[in-house]
């Protein structure tokens, strides 16, 4: 495939196939791609804070910020904007591009969008990519968001069409596709994705990933999660994914949309090193940086910096990447490696 060759056509069968094929034959063909589309040593990295938090009225059965169900997560409501732009330097600081804001909603409410529209205009003012993601979006709204200048907004599809009403009933797979439309519509940049080992079946990765390769233009960015099991919500209790199957999804989605950002999401804090770097090699190549994404944890940046380095890699337009990292990060991030066991079965005990 040379890098102009982006199909909006892929059927499941040819997804399925590409899931099947001998890891070597999936990861070098991914790679190989990568190299074409990408620098494969760089990695965008994106901060993301939750603005409102909890009191979710949807049943995602994933979701701790979901009011049905009691996780013991402490309700917040919007953040004010200095804790917002505040939060905003230090990701800058610390080596981030782009921020990112989500607030556990349905959808906003118009009283909302004023304050939702300064916050964008702020955070675009300390010179940083901005991405939202705020529930559902009609067109009005994805146009008074565009206008205030929101680069991305993200609204994931989660998982196949099949497999969704197994996790979220209070809204359609349509929904969704109708918020991705208007949002690609107002002229922003798209961020969408999905979950795994949440108890799909192969089929459903196929067809999570068929969906976002078949959107009359890919997504910008396409996060990849890793399901976070967490207590008190429906899924806490489901079988684990085989961490090699988790690889696969991020080779397939570098192979069906070649020039969208693949992002190494949630998750990553139960992942090893090794698993980690296999899927940069897949083709992952952004990451959420920082403590937790939203409500769960993350690999503190540190780790992340001392990660990048043992592997040659570098932030997008390297804003962090020539720092050096001093002794005690190092020595901090080693201490830690030693205690993480190298096998994939177990790093991706959830």
């Amino acid at each position: 495939m040379s890098k102009l060759d982006v199909r909006n056509d892929w059927t499941r069968n040819e997804i399925e196939a590409l899931f099947a094929l001998p890891m070597n034959d999936l990861l070098f063909q991914a790679h190989s791609i990568h190299r074409q589309t990408f620098d494969p040593n760089e990695v965008q990295i994106s901060r993301l804070l939750s603005i409102k938090t909890g009191a979710c009225p949807e049943d995602c059965k994933y979701c701790p910020q979901s009011a049905r169900y009691d996780t013991g997560l402490e309700k917040e409501r919007l953040l004010a904007m200095e804790t917002v732009l505040t939060e905003a330097r230090s990701a800058k600081a610390a080596g981030a591009s782009r921020f990112c804001m989500g607030a556990a909603w349905r959808n906003p409410k118009a009283r909302d969008m004023p304050y939702l529209k300064t916050m964008v205009e702020e955070v675009k003012a300390l010179g940083m990519e901005t991405c939202m993601t705020l529930g559902m979006l009609s067109a009005d709204q994805a146009g008074e968001l565009a206008e205030a200048g929101l680069d991305y907004y993200n609204h994931n599809l989660d998982t196949s069409p099949e497999y969704y009403g197994d996790v979220i009933t209070t809204r359609t797979y349509q929904n969704r596709l109708d918020t991705l439309s208007n949002v690609r519509a107002s002229g922003m940049k798209v961020c969408s994705g999905g979950i795994v080992g949440m108890g799909e079946k192969a089929q459903d990765r196929a067809g999570l990933l068929q969906q976002l390769a078949n959107l009359e233009q890919h997504p910008d960015s396409v996060p990849i999660n890793m399901l976070v099991k967490v207590s008190g919500t429906p899924f806490e209790n489901i079988d684990d994914l085989d961490p090699l199957e988790f690889v696969r999804t991020i080779a397939v989605a570098r192979i069906t949309m070649p020039k969208s950002r693949i992002r190494l999401s949630a998750g990553r804090e139960n992942m090893s090193d090794e698993l980690q770097s296999m899927c940069f090699f897949a083709g992952a190549n952004s990451i959420f940086y920082g403590c937790k994404l939203l409500t769960t944890p993350n690999p503190e940046e540190n780790d992340d910096m001392a990660l990048f380095k043992r592997l040659g890699l570098h932030p997008e337009q390297g804003i962090a990447a020539t720092k050096e990292l001093d002794e005690a990060m190092l020595a901090k991030a080693a201490a830690k490696q030693d205690k993480k066991s190298s096998a994939f079965y177990d790093a991706a005990a959830l």
